[in-house]
């Protein structure tokens, strides 16, 4: 059996998680000029999409306070899009007055994840959607939808398929820039990848098709290469590895971008990410959060090694 070199291709979108999902479930609280050192960082090592903040009640998630003014202070024009993450009403209209390039709103695939973490129903949740979707547009600002808890929940376990795409027919005639799934917890298996992807496909023809990641149980990365084959060309992931959910239970770190830009180049993938600028970045952000970053190639180092001179 002969093995064939992958074709090239530039058309995979890596969104930098670290500000938002890589900070919220930490011990230490950074500052707001941490935050936009850390994002400034990341878009100096070639992030083009960054999810900067959340706008949540600052008493349920500290790590996310003062959105506002971490938006009010991240470098403009430099071909950066900015997304801030919504649960409700509220946070829309924060993200909107904080000029974000992308609202990202998230959906529980369960009604338990749904009331352990924003107290209203996945029905209910499909309402705001709509409500979310119509005001985007009118606004002209992207609107980005993810499905939470789709490859398993903590609270009500299985997930099965046919439940996920219920919560997928909800929202489907929305005005969506991109259609995303979440391995929450980091349950999720390659084969669901492919099942999920097929559940997305089959109600939008056209939308991008977006996978969030993390690698609890270490399939984060099999998982990333199985929605590549499957479809999805946008990939979540966390410079560094750094990552969970607070309302999650043993969610762990997100896949981490230099991880995962290892595997998309020597795979063929353009990613426009400097290697050497995430590794840094990883470290900088290690010591801020006095901590040990989770992810390998930083300390493996990059292959083929550099020539030194």
């Amino acid at each position: 059996m002969t093995a064939t070199i992958p074709t090239p291709r530039s058309d995979i979108s890596i969104i930098e998680v670290s500000p938002r999902d890589g900070l919220q479930n930490e011990k230490i609280p950074l500052s707001v000029d941490q935050r936009i050192d850390l994002i400034t960082q990341l878009g100096n090592a070639g992030a083009k999409r960054i999810e900067a903040v959340a706008f949540v009640h600052p008493t349920r998630v500290p790590q996310m306070a003062n959105a506002e003014e971490v938006m009010a202070g991240l470098p403009r024009g430099n071909g950066v899009s900015y997304s801030g993450l919504i649960l409700n009403r509220k946070g829309l209209d924060r993200a909107l007055d904080s000029k974000v390039d992308e609202v990202h709103l998230v959906i529980p695939g369960t009604d338990e994840m749904s009331l352990a973490n924003q107290n209203v129903t996945v029905a209910e949740m499909l309402v705001l959607a709509k409500e979310v979707s119509d005001v985007c547009k009118e606004e002209n600002v992207p609107l980005t939808m993810t499905v939470a808890v789709a490859f398993g929940c903590p609270f009500a376990g299985e997930v099965p398929t046919d439940q996920v795409a219920r919560v997928l027919d909800g929202m489907v005639g929305l005005q969506l820039a991109e259609v995303g799934l979440a391995d929450t917890i980091g349950v999720g298996v390659p084969w669901q990848v492919r099942a999920l992807g097929n559940a997305v496909r089959e109600r939008f023809a056209t939308e991008p098709m977006r996978l969030h990641l993390h690698n609890t149980r270490n399939n984060g990365y099999a998982n990333a290469l199985a929605g590549l084959e499957a479809g999805f060309v946008g990939f979540d992931s966390s410079v560094g590895g750094f990552g969970g959910c607070p309302f999650a239970p043993n969610a762990t770190g997100n896949i981490a971008t230099e991880d995962l830009n290892y595997m998309l180049e020597r795979s063929g993938v353009s990613t426009g990410l400097n290697h050497d600028a995430l590794v840094s970045t990883a470290s900088w952000l290690s010591k801020a959060l006095e901590k040990d970053a989770p992810g390998l190639v930083g300390r493996a180092g990059q292959f083929p090694a550099k020539e030194t001179k």
